[in-house]
């Protein structure tokens, strides 16, 4: 009991001084204009960049390294900026001082639950579009390795020839079975692979949704000038980052321009709303974001946003490229260019920590 009295006294005259619902409120008008542009100019210029590169010899390598760019920033968003916030929102002496807060580490399982729920959307989705998909992804097959269907379609492309040899009494040769074989081999895996970078978009940009609610809603409650006036800025360059990552996922998926513009819009407006709903909650309640339950939600929040970005980030973006895209292996520099456009991700994201 002392330790929590002497815990709010010392937040108390802490940001006293900075209290001004005013000033406050100004500061979150401004934010809200300045960080909806900043984040659509973060999304559309990979989206954009894309485009222009379409149909050129360069495209397929512009993308990539713009994935691998959007790569690190996601990385460094979930472990530097999400994770901590969330390990400190859980650790205030507010929440720390009661059971059974101080007697487990719910951050970090709470991350890990994450992280299970986005393989399993991983894992659920995939197999329901193989198999049952509808729309788009009705088109796409589940297969097996490229041997398999290869020695598939070959199989099935003499028994035609068979067949038709027999009627045209030998007249008909089909000497290009194989390389159509070959060819529906490699439309089948493009295809499984533009359907496993839609999904990846989509899972990711639920991801960073949940994060830029959690950032809205937490300014637009505060009162506290001193915090809002540099998160400003701080939070115009996070979304300049995030966005050109969430971008370049968008652009290498190749969605449908109504189905872009949609991503595009919701990831501009999400930490807007949130900022809005943020002062409408505190000024219809009088809510206090740094109350403990306030506090607990953010951790909570947080730390699951945090385990989906991560799992997002390792198995669906690096180890994607970095071990199954066949231009790492077959292009001798794209591989170190595109190490170097990860580690340029995650570097300027991390230096934001500085701020926000």
């Amino acid at each position: 009991m002392a330790a929590a009295a002497a815990c709010a006294f010392q937040t108390a005259a802490r940001t006293l001084a900075c209290r001004d619902g005013a000033a406050a409120a100004r500061l979150k008008m401004t934010s809200i204009f300045v960080i909806f542009f900043t984040s659509v100019i973060g999304i559309l210029s990979p989206v954009l960049l894309a485009r222009y590169f379409q149909g050129k010899p360069a495209y397929d390598k512009a993308t990539l390294l713009i994935k691998c760019f959007a790569a690190g920033v996601i990385l460094s968003t979930s472990l530097v900026h999400v994770l901590p916030d969330a390990f400190a929102a859980l650790s205030d002496c507010h929440v720390a001082s009661l059971h059974p807060w101080r007697d487990f580490p719910f951050a970090g399982l709470v991350t890990l639950i994450g992280a299970l729920v986005a393989l399993l959307v991983d894992v659920t989705a995939t197999a329901h579009a193989g198999l049952h998909g509808g729309g788009d992804a009705a088109e796409y097959k589940p297969v097996g390795t490229k041997e398999e269907v290869a020695a598939t379609v070959e199989k099935k492309e003499s028994a035609e020839s068979r067949i038709e040899l027999g009627a045209l009494g030998g007249a008909i040769i089909h000497c290009g079975d194989r390389e159509v074989g070959a060819e529906r081999v490699e439309s089948a895996e493009e295809d499984l692979v533009r359907l496993k970078q839609r999904l990846v978009s989509q899972v990711l940009e639920i991801g960073i949704i949940f994060h830029s609610v959690i950032i809205g809603v937490t300014m637009g409650m505060s009162q506290n000038q001193c915090t809002i006036r540099p998160l400003v800025a701080a939070l115009a360059f996070h979304q300049i980052f995030e966005g050109m990552g969430l971008g370049g996922c968008i652009a290498q998926a190749r969605f449908s321009f109504a189905t872009t513009a949609y991503m595009c819009f919701m990831f501009a407006v999400t930490t807007p709303m949130g900022i809005v709903l943020g002062m409408i909650l505190f000024s219809a309640t009088g809510y206090d974001d740094s109350s403990t339950n306030a506090l607990i939600m953010e951790g909570l929040l947080g730390s699951f946003s945090s385990g989906i970005l991560i799992y997002m980030a390792l198995v669906d973006l690096i180890a994607l490229d970095f071990f199954h895209n066949k231009m790492m292996t077959s292009v001798s520099w794209l591989k170190k260019a595109s190490f170097i456009a990860l580690v340029l991700g995650s570097t300027s994201m991390s230096i934001l920590a500085l701020w926000a």
